[in-house]
């Protein structure tokens, strides 16, 4: 593997180390293979006891150090997968292209994509620590799972048999110096909505966009304050709507079902006389949201230009009706307390017919609720 520079000198440097090679392993959820093939040559190298199952779950073993053979096996256990997103005008692939990380202040982050912390540093601490020479402990086994981010299906298939451990430890938290202790649940909802076509209207073509969003995971930070791309752009084409004989031509946004959307976009067309009113709605929308959200999305961007498209279908009131009614928010929190969320939901993917696997249907969202709880 490739020493990464960027990570040169962070701490604790065997942490780093080994996140800066998970960074050049591609391990989008389900095709998680060559981070599988890392792992085992990774034990392989260092003569530790390894195995594979059949989903691709990867368990590596260490003997305890001398005195502590007694001690109860402990097993750390953290996911190989990574919510991949991208910002649209960045080329990437997931599947082939490595991580390029940079520093920004006192974070670290990635050029135009997601950085897949989430859980590769739960990943580098566990190869960390089996790689260490120099820490006391009792025999300890690594669970590496596959696909935890779309299903969870590598640890429901782990077979009970497969750990010696009874204290498991998961590695997989953005808050440090806390154990949680609880457990969460969620339930994805695809709703359809059925369309006719219709021909293509006369009029003024516009692409009408939001980007530079932080974006999140629904989970840790929907109580954020943070914009949902999607909610924000259909607002405007809700107010459009209410103003002007509009059309819809394509609504897309948000990559995944567990991510807070960071862009989408919208073609529309309306009447030649009405193209400068658009305009100007769209500029009236961008300065109210700007306000709005002027502590949680400073990046933010909106705009409109001219489309280089023709409609193919429309039925935009229906639409935008429906989508400006569903929530992408924490609903409550454990408590009274505004760290703690109980409940959230979250409008995380949105698609329209252009994508092959869908005929005749505008796929409205994908919705998430959850429930969790944490102790110190």
């Amino acid at each position: 593997m490739t020493e990464n520079n960027v990570l040169k000198g962070l701490k604790p440097e065997g942490v780093f180390k080994f996140f800066g090679e998970i960074l050049s392993v591609p391990r989008p959820s389900k095709h998680e293979a060559k981070m599988t093939a890392y792992l085992l040559s990774w034990a392989e190298a260092r003569n530790l006891e390894h195995q594979r199952d059949e989903i691709g779950n990867v368990i590596i073993r260490k003997a305890a150090t001398a005195g502590y053979e007694n001690k109860p096996w402990v097993c750390l256990q953290s996911h190989m997968d990574m919510v991949c997103e991208k910002n649209s005008d960045k080329v990437f692939d997931f599947e082939k292209d490595s991580i390029v990380p940079r520093i920004e202040g006192e974070w670290l982050m990635a050029e135009g994509t997601t950085l897949g912390a989430d859980d590769g540093i739960g990943v580098a601490t566990a190869l960390a620590i089996l790689d260490a020479n120099d820490i006391e402990h009792g025999p300890i086994e690594c669970l590496f799972t596959v696909d935890e981010e779309t299903g969870l299906s590598g640890a429901g298939a782990l077979s009970p048999d497969a750990l010696k451990s009874r204290i498991l430890l998961n590695l997989d938290s953005e808050d440090e110096g806390e154990i949680f202790i609880g457990c969460a649940g969620g339930v994805d909802t695809l709703a359809k909505l059925p369309y006719e076509k219709e021909d293509t209207p006369q009029g003024a073509y516009f692409r009408i966009y939001v980007k530079g969003l932080k974006g999140g995971h629904s989970g840790d930070d929907i109580n954020k304050g943070l914009a949902c791309a999607n909610k924000l752009l259909n607002r405007i084409l809700w107010a459009a709507d209410k103003e002007m004989d509009m059309r819809l031509a394509c609504f897309d946004g948000g990559n995944l079902r567990n991510a807070i959307a960071r862009e989408a976009y919208a073609e529309v067309v309306v009447m030649e006389q009405e193209a400068e009113d658009l305009k100007q709605l769209v500029l009236k929308y961008a300065q109210d949201l700007k306000n709005e959200f002027r502590s949680t999305e400073p990046n933010r961007h909106r705009g409109n230009r001219k489309a280089r498209f023709r409609c193919r279908y429309a039925q935009s009131g229906q639409f935008v009706e429906r989508f400006v009614c569903l929530p992408s928010r924490s609903i409550g929190n454990e408590q009274g307390d505004t760290r703690l969320c109980r409940d959230f939901d979250q409008l995380g993917k949105r698609q329209d017919e252009r994508r092959p696997h869908f005929d005749n249907h505008l796929t409205a969202f994908e919705r998430r609720k959850c429930k969790r709880s944490r102790s110190k």
